[in-house]
């Protein structure tokens, strides 16, 4: 499956594989993986369960060494970029309060006091959680609660932003709020964002471009541009054009399906 090649990439995966060792031999995990992004590009990537999405994504953020290919980041010359990676749980730390656990990032890299104050109190106002800085995790919706683990993720002010499926704990009504406020954050900030899904509409909702993932070992099955207008409108979810490419997506993954 070919992919269309990003005019001004920030990210260019080539040839990656990726397996791990077990009992009974080698799982292999992706297999030849080939994709770039465009810079500051929204791309959603879905695929069937255990397909290799979350290990595509650890693997960009250093987190597993790939058994072969290439990871490029064009405009870093050869350099490691900062990325930000946030979980499907916020995994924020318990006994530290909101500010707290924003700050830790920059208090790991030994910031300034003065520094981390301001960049932690420009990201609560970024998320809209003004008011709720001396709050416990405890205390904070799940919706609130990841919105926490993004500003975390954004206060050193990454390059690349990878999401693992950030709204799967919450609800249907509080997915799409969510949702509209990643949008409304990626506006601001505008760094290229790499986001895994396992739902089709979120997908065509957020992203400029969804990347499909075959069964494992994963390869890209389909890239599907998404010519929709920006902002996005929740409304646009019923329009002919966007079911058209929710189709699209629906049937191909169901197809891949084993039998």
């Amino acid at each position: 499956m070919m992919t269309s090649l990003a005019a001004d990439p920030a990210l260019q995966v080539s040839s990656l594989s990726v397996s791990f060792l077990e009992e009974d031999g080698s799982l292999e995990v992706l297999d030849n993986l080939t994709f770039s992004i465009e810079r500051n590009a929204f791309v959603c990537l879905v695929g069937p369960s255990g397909g290799g999405k979350s290990t595509l994504l650890r693997t960009l953020a250093g987190l597993i060494k790939p058994a072969g290919g290439k990871i490029l980041f064009p405009l870093h010359h050869g350099t490691t970029p900062q990325t930000g990676l946030v979980f499907q749980q916020p995994n924020l730390m318990p006994w530290r309060r909101l500010t707290e656990n924003i700050a830790l990032p920059l208090e790991l890299a030994g910031y300034p006091r003065e520094e981390i104050a301001r960049r932690t109190a420009d990201m609560i106002r970024l998320v809209g959680l003004q008011g709720f800085e001396r709050s416990y995790p405890h205390e904070l919706s799940g919706g609130m609660a990841q919105r926490v683990a993004i500003a975390r993720s954004l206060v050193q002010d990454p390059d690349i932003l990878l999401l693992d499926e950030p709204f799967g704990q919450l609800d249907e009504m509080n997915r799409e709020r969510m949702g509209d406020e990643l949008l409304r954050i990626w506006g601001q900030k505008r760094k290229t964002v790499l986001m895994v899904t396992h739902s089709i509409p979120e997908a065509v909702y957020l992203a400029d471009r969804v990347l499909v993932l075959t069964q494992r070992p994963a390869r890209i099955g389909l890239d599907v541009e998404v010519p929709l207008p920006r902002p996005r409108q929740p409304e646009l979810r019923y329009t002919m054009e966007f079911l058209q490419i929710a189709r699209r997506l629906h049937e191909h993954l169901a197809q891949s399906q084993p039998e």
